[in-house]
């Protein structure tokens, strides 16, 4: 019988709803007999979260991840001791922005010594991060800081459908000056590198960044001068990749089984399409570095924080995603 992957999984802002749909995750009977789940966070954080949800969940504190029991019904978690005392839901505090960043660098150095086989990461917030006097403004920088890896590859997917992304959080007028031959050439080669090592293989498809992707020149010259040029040099590589294909089809395509991921060439094309198709089951992976990460592609969610009203299906679904590609990427 194959050994479970471990998944670590970082608590999150304690303000928000990170802890409470992580009990919730840890309460999900399906996901034991996939994996086995172990916390960073704090012991403090997870006892509220457990009064909140009224989950009939025990607590094991232990000081290395081999000292798990990885038991249904247990909580199996590294304590750091930084927030020890009452805090108020759904507000910016710069301490649970301090604890969110070392639950994610703890769960990182875990990840980086082959502890855990993933981490599924849960919503932190900017504003607390900031307060707290973090140097990060997200998980992607925490990540590069933590793996040496300098722009790793962010990838969606929900259901069959894969993402990637050219370009992630800037303006769309900067975002248009990034559709340049060099970097598309790029990105084409380590997105399918990325989907092989997940043990994903297929056509990549390219989509299009102008209506029918520019009609040869007539609506813009981007097709023309960058993006078809660098499919054809990637084809001649070896890589197997189509395009430019008009971005109103060509995630429908690849819904349907045509192409195994697609190059969104900026942020809101590819997010509008996973998201539209169902929004809580859309997870992010970042698959370019020394370890898989998946993520719920939400955030802290401070209005319903304390509430217990928050899904948790996204972060289930994000340790599912977690489980599935481990052994792979792993290899």
């Amino acid at each position: 019988m194959k050994t479970k992957p471990i998944i670590g999984i970082p608590l999150g802002d304690p303000a928000g709803i990170g802890p409470e749909i992580t009990m919730h995750t840890f309460n999900d009977e399906g996901l034991h007999e996939i994996c086995r789940m172990f916390l960073i966070g704090d012991e403090y954080v997870v006892r509220r979260a457990l009064e909140i949800t009224k989950l009939p969940l025990k607590v094991n504190v232990v000081k290395k991840v081999e000292e798990s029991k990885f038991e249904p019904g247990t909580i199996d978690m590294i304590d750091l001791g930084i927030i020890k005392e009452p805090y108020e839901f759904g507000k910016v505090n710069g301490e649970c922005g301090k604890a969110s960043y070392e639950y994610i660098k703890l769960c990182g150095e875990l990840a980086m010594n082959k502890e855990i086989d993933a981490m599924a990461t849960t919503p932190i917030n900017k504003e607390s991060l900031r307060a707290g006097e973090i140097p990060y403004i997200g998980h992607t920088e925490m990540l590069e800081a933590i793996s040496g890896v300098k722009d790793p590859l962010t990838m969606f997917e929900v259901n069959d459908l894969r993402v990637f992304f050219l370009s992630r959080h800037v303006s769309l007028k900067d975002a248009i000056e990034l559709v340049k031959y060099e970097r598309v050439l790029d990105y084409i080669k380590r997105c399918i590198e990325a989907m092989n090592r997940l043990g994903v293989y297929g056509t990549m498809a390219v989509a299009g960044l102008n209506p029918h992707s520019g009609e040869h020149g007539l609506f813009g010259y981007e097709e023309v001068d960058e993006i078809t040029p660098a499919i054809e040099q990637a084809q001649k590589e070896g890589y197997d990749v189509v395009g430019p294909i008009g971005a109103d089809s060509v995630f429908h395509l690849a819904l349907c089984g045509k192409y195994a991921s697609v190059l969104s060439l900026y942020h809101d094309q590819g997010h509008i399409a996973t998201k539209t198709y169902d929004f809580e089951k859309t997870i992010s992976l970042t698959n370019s570095m020394p370890f898989l990460r998946t993520s719920v592609d939400h955030g802290t969610a401070y209005n319903h924080a304390g509430k217990n009203t928050a899904s948790a299906v996204s972060m289930i679904e994000a340790v599912r995603l977690a489980a599935k590609y481990a052994p792979n990427f792993n290899k």
